[in-house]
């Protein structure tokens, strides 16, 4: 299961169509990054320049160049190097390079300074994100001075920001990408199921969260796509929380947000479970609003749509339960226009899901949220936090974190939930994690 070497020949044939005449475009590769001292985290290519590439190596650029009569798609690539390949690993070399990817040319590396001014001179606009990598600005920088200084020079090619082309084609998702996020779903939300049977008073965030990242791995998925989330009790009022550090207690709530990447698309998936295995009334009648907010959401994920009509359907439920649960006093259509609630939900519905896990794309065209169309894939997270030390709420809710998250396609025959194979109800999770304290009780 991978994106063929005729799709990412598409993908440069469309955004080479929606370039204007006499204008070239450039996407480099992601830099190594440093760890510590002479190590280097894991490298992972930077995500416009594998959409349009399929090039997996650091230190290379993609040009696309319309109209060049050599051939329009050329890489720059580090060469074969016998030495540094015992150390590091093969590389492909631009003499295997170009074939590989089904470009027209490759060329080492090292010669960018003597082909790549010539390929910008004589071009009107050079599309680039500037910004991302300064030494790469630095360098066109410098290149665009010397066109613009050369005698009978007529001026240097305007820069402009390829983001907006390159970034509309990869949020409509083909058919190929989706199976993709469809087998990351399917591989992150065993690592739930994992998790959940796994979970138990005593044991550390940290633990729970190696449960998932085993399963990652054994699935095929090596990485996650962004740092888990494992919070217990409190720590799950934290958005961000990743230090997973505390240990889990008896009648805490864990908040589990977490998933893998696999062949360089993400998945997004968060589950709320109590740790020992039972919730309490309370902590099911805030899970339940979110869970009925979550399915008001994905209920209007429907072609012709904008994007906000999910958002205000989980605002909508989620007020109306804090209203019922005491929570919330006040007209309901008065408490959503003053954003009371936002001290329980401070955070949008969800987001576009892709290479990456906050992938690109829009929200807004022209001041408008954006319709939805076929092929867009978003995650729907709706949550409730409410303060431990909030003395305005019942003390027996303080402290309750809990958010539902599931990535979600939009196809031609509706909204497809990726992330089913993740329990959410209450009654199933509750059944798996018994399940899963007979297996520990079993092992023991």
């Amino acid at each position: 299961m991978n994106i063929s070497k005729a799709e990412y020949a598409r993908r440069r044939l469309r955004l080479i169509e929606g370039l204007p005449p006499n204008s070239l475009a450039i996407v480099p590769a992601a830099r190594e990054q440093l760890r510590s001292r002479d190590t280097y985290f894991p490298f992972r290519q930077d995500s416009d320049f594998l959409y349009l590439s399929g090039f997996n190596e650091p230190e290379s650029l993609l040009v696309l160049a319309p109209g060049r009569s050599a051939g329009e798609t050329l890489l720059f690539c580090r060469e074969r190097d016998a030495e540094k390949e015992m150390w590091d690993g093969p590389r492909l070399g631009p003499e295997r390079a170009a074939e590989y990817c089904g470009l027209s040319d490759a060329f080492p590396i090292s010669d960018l300074d003597d082909i790549l001014p010539g390929l910008l001179e004589g071009r009107d606009f050079i599309y680039y994100s500037m910004g991302r990598f300064p030494q790469l600005d630095r360098r066109l920088q410098s290149y665009l001075k010397a066109i613009e200084g050369a005698p009978g020079s007529s001026g240097a090619p305007e820069m402009v920001s390829l983001d907006p082309l390159l970034h509309d084609l990869r949020l409509f998702k083909s058919a190929a990408e989706i199976r993709l996020m469809a087998r990351a779903a399917e591989i992150s939300a065993a690592g739930h199921r994992r998790a959940m049977q796994s979970c138990r008073p005593g044991i550390y965030e940290y633990q729970l969260e190696a449960e998932l990242l085993h399963s990652f791995a054994t699935a095929g998925a090596r990485e996650p796509a962004y740092p888990s989330i494992v919070g217990g009790g409190r720590n799950a009022l934290v958005m961000h929380y990743i230090a997973n550090s505390a240990p889990l207690k008896n009648g805490d709530l864990v908040l589990v947000d977490a998933g893998c990447e696999y062949r360089g698309y993400a998945s997004d998936i968060t589950r709320t479970f109590p740790v020992n295995g039972r919730f309490s009334g309370p902590q099911k009648a805030v899970y339940e609003i979110v869970l009925a907010a979550q399915q008001a959401a994905i209920e209007c994920i429907a072609a012709g749509n904008d994007w906000d009509r999910p958002h205000l359907a989980s605002v909508e439920v989620i007020v109306r339960g804090l209203k019922d649960l005491g929570l919330l006093s006040g007209d309901v259509d008065g408490l959503i226009e003053s954003g009371a609630y936002r001290r329980f939900y401070m955070h949008r519905v969800g987001h576009w899901l892709g290479m990456d896990v906050h992938d690109v794309g829009d929200y807004k065209v022209h001041g408008q949220w954006r319709q939805l169309e076929t092929g867009m894939v978003m995650t729907v997270e709706p949550g409730i936090y409410i303060g431990a030390e909030d003395a305005a709420v019942a003390e027996k809710f303080r402290g309750i974190g809990i958010r539902i998250e599931d990535d979600v396609a939009l196809l031609k025959e509706g909204a497809q939930v990726l992330s089913a194979d993740a329990p959410k109800a209450v009654a199933d999770i509750e059944y798996l994690m018994r399940e899963g304290d007979l297996i520990q009780e079993t092992l023991l």
